[in-house]
């Protein structure tokens, strides 16, 4: 059963107050609240383990090595990896599309191309950007429609056998839209050879994934945006390319010998792990796995999904709201603009004053916001302890917000 009030009791973090108001945290997108299960085991830790990974035969060192390997087997199966060794930590999915953009270099070569979308973070555009200059490849951008939508009509004629990397996201951070990565994924594999890369910083909390049905080549996320602490993520890659692929970083733990006529390196995972790893971040990102598993993915996405549902329907019963990407399939977040009102800057300081936590700007997203010619939106995002009765106090904000900037 989903007990919501259950569900809260794990999160210390909301029992306080902001501004003498009760704390309604809706920026979930930014990053979300740690249960504290998530907690326990990260400053278990530091306070009874607290060893470098993979390098001693102490008892300490066996012990952090040990649950830090169980974390990476959880993601394994949380993902539907056909192997533990095809998951990297990372410091998240910011580090992991770095990482791949990299290793790529001496894939690509001048006039090829590379494709992402209008829907795109910044850092799904930046380092795509960077590996042009490096190669002379070029950029292509699938458009989108008022409606925030992909136009795949138009991605279907972009691909050809120039084509060497697509890189999208599974949802949108800015807009909370669903892409439809299968058939980007299906027509990519019909026409090209290339790389794809899935962005799934926003999926991984809200959705069920299997990186095997879904045929991505790469799949990335963030650890701080599903219940783990900030500083953690996973790069997931198929065996065979990541073998084929060159190292990252060079360092410490990545190697198999090294002298100074030469190095070899290490197999997988560790060949893209240098250096000391975020150990206890690492073995939390785990236990926040197993927090998701146990409430249930489904339970979740029928939650939030609720939520988003009642939050759009409670939003557009007010006068002159531009809910933004809302005739679209979204997930987790409403992104929205009053009429008459400058800046979302100004409603977000409104609502921080009544206790309501939520993101104003341009989201990291700025060509987004350039196609609706606005500087931002306001920004609600969902998570599995939000309420109806949060959502209320959302709408009473925003109704005060009109009154005050109108």
């Amino acid at each position: 059963m989903f007990d919501i009030q259950e569900i809260r009791s794990q999160f210390s973090i909301l029992d306080q107050k902001v501004n003498g108001k009760p704390l309604v945290y809706l920026d979930n997108a930014a990053t979300s609240q740690k249960p504290d299960s998530v907690l326990e085991v990260w400053n278990k830790y530091y306070t009874e383990i607290n060893a470098n990974v993979h390098r001693g035969i102490h008892t300490l060192s066996q012990l952090a090595t040990e649950e830090m390997e169980l974390s990476r087997r959880k993601i394994q199966k949380f993902i539907n990896a056909e192997h533990d060794f095809e998951v990297i930590f990372t410091k998240g999915t910011t580090e992991g599309i770095n990482l791949i953009a990299y290793i790529l270099t001496q894939k690509l070569k001048k006039d090829d191309e590379i494709i992402i979308s209008y829907l795109e973070h910044h850092s799904n555009i930046v380092p795509w950007q960077m590996l042009c200059e490096r190669t002379g490849a070029k950029l292509r951008v699938i458009p989108m429609d008022e409606n925030g939508i992909l136009q795949l009509d138009q991605f279907e004629k972009f691909l050809n056998e120039k084509t060497k990397v697509v890189s999208v996201n599974q949802v949108s951070n800015a807009l909370g839209i669903i892409n439809p990565i299968e058939e980007i994924i299906a027509k990519t594999r019909k026409n090209t050879n290339a790389y794809i890369v899935i962005d799934g910083a926003q999926s991984a909390p809200h959705f069920t994934l299997d990186v095997q049905k879904m045929d991505c080549d790469f799949f990335v996320f963030s650890g701080h945006k599903m219940y783990a602490p900030m500083g953690t993520g996973i790069l997931y890659g198929k065996q065979q390319i990541l073998e084929d692929l060159p190292p990252f970083h060079g360092g410490g733990e990545m190697i198999a010998t090294c002298s100074f006529d030469g190095t070899t390196y290490a197999g997988l995972p560790f060949k893209y792990e240098a250096g000391t790893p975020n150990v206890g971040g690492n073995i939390a990102l785990g236990a926040a796995v197993d927090f998701i598993l146990k409430v249930g993915q489904e339970n979740i996405q029928n939650h939030e999904n609720a939520l988003l549902e009642y939050a759009q329907r409670q939003l557009l019963e007010l006068e002159g709201i531009k809910i933004y990407g809302e005739k679209a399939n979204r997930t987790g977040v409403v992104s929205f603009n009053l009429d008459g009102v400058g800046i979302a800057l100004d409603v977000g300081m409104i609502l921080d004053k009544l206790g309501v936590a939520v993101r104003t700007g341009h989201h990291c997203t700025q060509p987004i916001m350039d196609f609706f010619n606005i500087a931002g939106t306001v920004r609600a995002s969902f998570a599995v302890y939000n309420t109806f009765s949060e959502i209320d106090a959302l709408i009473e904000g925003v109704k005060k917000a009109q009154r005050m900037l109108s």
